[in-house]
């Protein structure tokens, strides 16, 4: 498969994947508002801080309001990290090889991101705003459909794969860190009614509500931890991606379980082994910030190994 091809497919997954998890980024502090206590309600700084993008937040909107962080996470076209720009980005990527995909997934790629920028042109209510989440999230979902069914499961839909699993992997990790570390008002809040109803609002977020009551009766930040990070059988824990992604790769490369070829390999391998032999008790040790801060780190890590194995093309 040519390198060109790959990228595009690659990216593409993970621009539309990014888009769903911004939505989600989103909506669960706007889920969150509505049960908190008045003085409480404006906590959309930290959504900025997770981005690492406070500077030019500020210098562009001053004030970490919701109208203003939610326009600039959503449809700021020249936010690069936005959901508008993201799914623009992935239809230049569909449009690059419309040879290789299906045209289904061209025409609901092409269809998402004209669906946002109708929302972007005209502003939503508060009202509204959850409704269009929704949708983003429901086109997301359609999108990886008509991809796992209209398209050949060859190297190009397991680059896909990749794509996708890794942005899901790191932004499960992004979200669950911004209720951990920076949506509590105060440590003097841990246990109380608000914490639970942050926790709940943090499982609805990554469509982990139902799943998660089926195994477990009470909701502890512990047990939601183990649920988002460890689980080796729900979709969006950061184990089930890391782990999937390390097949898709073994596919590519064609290489037995266990063994690597090249360093996205190793550093992929290195990474589900990690998390395939620990416990949430050892990243509670470690620090569930800090142990999260790594994750995110470590999955950037592969993403750059990916890069520079496969994409990277030296010029002679």
């Amino acid at each position: 498969m040519l390198s060109r091809v790959a990228d595009s497919v690659y990216w593409l997954n993970r621009y539309i994947e990014r888009a769903d998890n911004l939505a989600r980024f989103v909506d669960v502090n706007l889920n969150i508002m509505l049960d908190l206590p008045t003085d409480v309600r404006q906590q959309w700084q930290p959504l900025v801080t997770t981005t690492g993008d406070s500077a030019l937040f500020a210098e562009r909107y001053g004030t970490a309001n919701a109208e203003n962080v939610i326009h600039f996470l959503s449809f700021d076209h020249d936010y690069p990290h936005s959901i508008i720009a993201a799914l623009k980005r992935a239809r230049e990527n569909a449009r690059s090889i419309r040879e290789i995909i299906s045209s289904e997934m061209w025409e609901e790629v092409n269809a998402f991101y004209l669906m946002v920028q109708e929302a972007a042109a005209a502003p939503l209510s508060v009202d509204a705003l959850p409704v269009f989440f929704e949708q983003v999230k429901r086109s997301s979902h359609r999108f990886a459909g008509v991809m796992d069914a209209t398209m050949t499961h060859n190297e190009g839909w397991h680059f896909g794969q990749l794509g996708r699993l890794l942005e899901r992997a790191e932004k499960t990790a992004r979200i669950l860190d911004v209720k951990y570390f920076f949506l509590l008002p105060s440590a003097q809040w841990v246990g109380t009614p608000l914490d639970q109803i942050q926790w709940i609002a943090l499982l609805k977020s990554a469509s982990a509500y139902e799943m998660y009551r089926k195994q477990q009766h009470r909701i502890t930040p512990s047990a939601v931890a183990d649920f988002l990070i460890l689980n080796r059988h729900f979709p969006r824990s950061i184990h089930f991606c890391v782990a999937q992604a390390e097949q898709s790769l073994h596919q590519i490369l064609n290489t037995p379980v266990g063994t690597w070829c090249n360093p996205a390999e190793r550093a992929l391998g290195r990474l589900r082994s990690r998390l395939g032999y620990m416990t949430v008790e050892d990243a509670i040790a470690t620090g569930l910030h800090e142990f999260l801060d790594q994750m995110q780190s470590s999955i950037n890590e592969v993403s750059d190994s990916i890069y520079t194995t496969f994409f990277a093309l030296e010029l002679t």
